[in-house]
C-alpha cells in the first residue's frame, strides 16, 4: 500500500471545510453533472473514482477496483485513507456523512489534506449521493469497519461500526445505483469507463485500476496498471501508426509548485494527436498549459532548422505551429496546487504561470534533447520542412474554398440545392450519396430550411493525406465551400451557414463507407463541428411493407417481420407486399420525406465524441494504413454488426 510521510499524513473531519446547500442538484442536475443521459450517468462513476485518484495522488492509494454490477449499479474501492468518520468541530457530524450531503464539502479547499486535486470545487460525491437511488459506504479506518448507507442524498442509516479491520488496514468502499427519477439512460457502456479508468492509469503511473463488467452476458475485467506512465501512453496512441523514431521523448520537472510531465513521438501520417491534462483532468479545449507547449515546440524546433544544414536548402521556409505539430503524437500532463478552470466542466485552464512554467521546462529540456540526438532531430526537421512546404502547395487551393462572408452565396457550388432561410440555426444540409438520391432529396425537401448537396462517388480518405492533396479534391472542397467554416487553423464556427448536417447514404455496404469518410474528414478536419453536436446520421428505412393502402417502413429485418406478421394477421409475409431497398434512389420523393427527411417523422442519430483519445484510435484503426489492427478490430467487433438480411 503506497504510503505519504508528509506534512498531510493526518486527515480529520476538521479539515473538510463547508460552504453548503444539497436541494439544488436534484432540481437542475444538469449543472452539475453535465447532462441526465448517458454522458451524466457515467460521470457519477467518474466523480467517485476521482476522489479514490486524490488519494493515490497524495501518495495514499495504490489500488482502485471498480465493478459495474447486475443491477447496474456501482461499486468503487481503494486503499486510501478512508473518508473520516470523526465528528466535525462546527457541524458536528461525521466527516463522511458532510461529505456525503453536503455539497462544497470537502477536504480540497486548502493544502494541507491534498496538495494537488481534481475535485476542487467539492461537489463530486455529494453530487453522486444526491442523484442516487440509494448509496452505500464502507470506511476501513482506526481498525474498525464503518458503514452508513443514503436514499437520494438523505441518511438513511447513521454512521455504525459493523466490523473489525488490521491495525493497518484503510480503504473506502462506495456503492451506488443512479436513480431512474433523475436519468433517462440508466444503463453503463462498458467501453467508455474503460476508456477513462486506461487514461488515469496512464496519468497516475504505478496505481494498479481495474475494471469488472458482472453483468449477465456482458462479464468482462480489464486491469490496467502503467509503470512507465505517460510513455505507455503515447505507445498505446501510436500502436495503428508507423513510428519515425523509436524512442519516445519523455521528461518531467516541477517548475514554480508545477508539475510537469510530457511524452511524444512523431508517426508518418499527417495529423496532429495532443492530449493534455491537469490535475487527471482531460482538458479538451486546451488552456494555457498547452499554449505554452505549443509555443515552445514550434520556437525550439525553428531554431533548431537556422541551425542545421536544412538552413540554406530552404532559407525562406518559417516553420507553423501546425507544420511542427504534423504526426506528432503527445501527451501533456500538469499538476497544479490552485487551477483555474472555465466552469464546472473543467476543460480549459486559464493559470497564465502554467503558461511560463511549461514553455521555461519545453525549451530547455527539448533543446537539450535535440542537441544530443542529432538522428532525432533530423527527423523530426524532414518532417516538418515536407508538411511545410506541403502547406505552401496548399495555399491556392486553400482560397478556393474560401467565402467573402457567411451570408455571401456567390460563391457556392454549382450543385448545390441551397434553402431560402438565411439564418443558420434554423437551416440543414443533407449530404446525400449519388446524383440519383440526390435529385429524389431535392425534390422531397422543404425548401425553406432543407439545402442538399449531392456527391458524387466516395471522397478522399483524409486520414492518409496531406492538406495539400485534401483540398485539391473536389468533393471535399465542394463541402467545405457549402458550409462556409474553413477548416483546421482556418476553422470558424460561427460561419456555420447550417447548424445541422445530415449525413444521408444508402443502406448498404458502399453507403456505410461513405459514411465513414465523411465522418473522417469531420473528425480530422471540422472537429469543431462534432463538439458542438451539428453532425448527424440519417436512418433511412431497409423495407417498405404494405398491404392494400397499410403500408409501414422497418429499419431491419425484425421491424419487418414484425410488421408483417402483424399486417398478415399471423400468416407471414404471403398476404403483404415487402419491398427492399437498396438505395436512396429507390424511393420516390414522398416517400423519402415521410421516412427520412420529415423533422416530426424521421429518425437522425446526433454524432459525439465521448472521449477524444479513443475516437482518435477508432479513426486511426479504420482508415489508417495499417491492416492488421483493422483486422483485430474488425474480428472483435463483428458481432455487433446489423443483420441487414439482404
Amino acid at each position: 500500500m503506497a504510503k505519504n510521510d508528509g506534512t498531510a499524513s493526518h486527515y480529520g473531519a476538521s479539515d473538510i471545510q463547508v460552504l453548503k446547500g444539497l436541494d439544488a442538484v436534484r432540481k437542475r442536475p444538469g449543472m452539475y453533472i453535465g447532462s441526465t443521459s448517458s454522458r451524466g450517468l457515467h460521470h457519477l462513476v467518474f466523480e467517485v473514482v476521482d476522489n479514490s485518484i486524490d488519494e493515490a495522488l497524495a501518495g495514499y492509494c495504490d489500488e482502485i477496483a471498480v465493478s459495474i454490477l447486475p443491477d447496474e449499479s456501482i461499486l468503487v474501492e481503494d486503499n486510501g485513507r478512508g473518508i473520516p468518520v470523526d465528528i466535525h468541530p462546527t457541524e458536528k457530524i461525521p466527516g463522511v456523512e458532510l461529505a456525503m450531503t453536503v455539497l462544497h464539502a470537502g477536504g480540497k479547499f486548502d493544502k494541507s489534506s491534498y496538495k494537488v486535486s481534481g475535485g476542487l470545487h467539492g461537489v463530486g460525491v455529494s453530487v453522486v449521493n444526491a442523484l442516487s437511488e440509494q448509496l452505500k459506504v464502507w470506511i476501513k479506518l482506526d481498525g474498525k469497519e464503518h458503514y452508513m448507507d443514503f436514499a437520494r442524498g438523505v441518511t438513511t442509516t447513521k454512521l455504525k461500526v459493523i466490523g473489525r479491520a488490521g491495525a493497518k488496514e484503510t480503504g473506502t468502499r462506495v456503492w451506488f445505483k443512479p436513480d431512474p427519477q433523475i436519468f433517462t439512460e440508466t444503463v453503463y457502456d462498458f467501453s467508455i469507463i474503460e476508456a477513462r479508468l486506461r487514461e488515469l492509469s496512464y496519468l497516475n503511473k504505478g496505481v494498479q485500476i481495474s475494471l469488472r463488467d458482472e453483468r449477465p452476458d456482458h462479464e468482462r475485467e480489464e486491469t490496467f496498471h502503467a509503470k512507465g506512465g505517460l510513455k505507455e501512453f503515447v505507445a498505446f496512441l501510436n500502436t495503428s501508426k508507423r513510428a519515425l523514431h523509436t524512442e519516445i521523448l519523455h521528461a518531467e520537472a516541477e517548475r514554480d509548485g508545477i508539475g510537469i510531465e510530457v511524452a511524444l513521438q512523431y508517426n508518418d501520417g499527417y495529423n496532429e494527436n495532443v492530449f493534455s491534462f491537469v490535475n487527471n483532468i482531460n482538458t479538451h479545449e486546451g488552456g494555457t498549459h498547452l499554449t505554452g507547449f505549443k509555443a515552445a515546440l514550434t520556437s525550439v524546433i525553428n531554431r533548431h532548422l537556422d541551425k542545421s544544414s536544412f538552413a540554406k536548402k530552404d532559407k525562406d521556409l518559417k516553420l507553423s505551429g501546425e507544420d511542427v505539430r504534423e504526426g506528432l503524437t503527445a501527451v501533456l500532463s500538469v499538476k497544479v496546487p490552485e487551477p483555474q478552470f472555465e466552469g464546472q466542466t473543467k476543460t480549459k485552464l486559464g493559470n497564465s504561470e502554467a503558461e511560463s512554467a511549461v514553455k521555461s521546462f519545453m525549451n530547455e529540456w527539448l533543446a537539450a534533447y535535440l542537441e544530443e540526438h542529432p538522428r532525432v532531430a533530423n527527423i523530426v526537421l524532414e518532417k516538418a520542412l515536407a508538411a511545410a512546404r506541403a502547406r505552401e502547395a496548399a495555399r491556392k487551393a486553400r482560397d478556393l474554398t474560401r467565402k467573402k462572408s457567411a451570408l455571401d452565396v456567390g460563391n457556392l457550388p454549382g450543385k448545390l440545392a441551397d434553402c431560402s432561410l438565411s439564418d443558420p440555426a434554423m437551416c440543414e444540409l443533407y449530404l446525400v450519396e449519388g446524383d440519383s438520391a440526390g435529385g429524389s432529396a431535392k425534390q422531397g425537401r422543404d425548401r425553406m430550411f432543407q439545402a442538399i448537396l449531392p456527391l458524387r462517388g466516395k471522397i478522399l480518405n483524409v486520414e492518409r493525406a496531406r492538406i495539400d492533396k485534401i483540398l485539391s479534391n473536389e468533393e471535399i472542397r465542394t463541402i467545405i465551400t457549402a458550409i462556409g467554416t474553413g477548416i483546421k487553423e482556418e476553422f470558424q464556427i460561427e460561419n456555420a451557414r447550417y447548424h445541422k448536417i445530415i449525413i444521408m447514404t444508402d443502406a448498404d455496404v458502399d453507403g456505410a463507407h461513405i459514411r465513414t469518410l465523411l465522418l473522417t474528414f469531420f473528425f480530422r478536419q471540422m472537429q469543431e463541428l462534432i463538439e458542438a453536436g451539428m453532425i448527424y446520421i440519417a436512418q433511412p428505412p431497409l423495407f417498405r411493407v404494405a398491404k392494400g393502402k397499410d403500408e409501414y417502413y422497418a429499419y431491419d429485418a425484425a421491424e419487418r417481420d414484425e410488421i408483417a406478421k402483424r399486417l398478415g394477421n399471423g400468416d407471414g409475409r404471403a398476404s403483404v407486399t415487402i419491398q427492399r431497398y437498396k438505395g436512396l434512389g429507390e424511393m420516390n420523393p414522398p416517400q423519402l420525406w415521410k421516412t427520412t427527411m420529415d423533422p416530426e417523422a424521421r429518425t437522425i442519430l446526433k454524432v459525439s465524441m465521448h472521449d477524444a483519445v479513443q475516437a482518435d484510435q477508432v479513426f486511426q484503426t479504420l482508415m489508417g494504413d495499417d491492416v492488421e489492427p483493422r483486422r483485430v478490430f474488425i474480428e472483435a467487433n463483428a458481432r455487433f454488426a446489423s443483420n441487414l438480411d439482404i
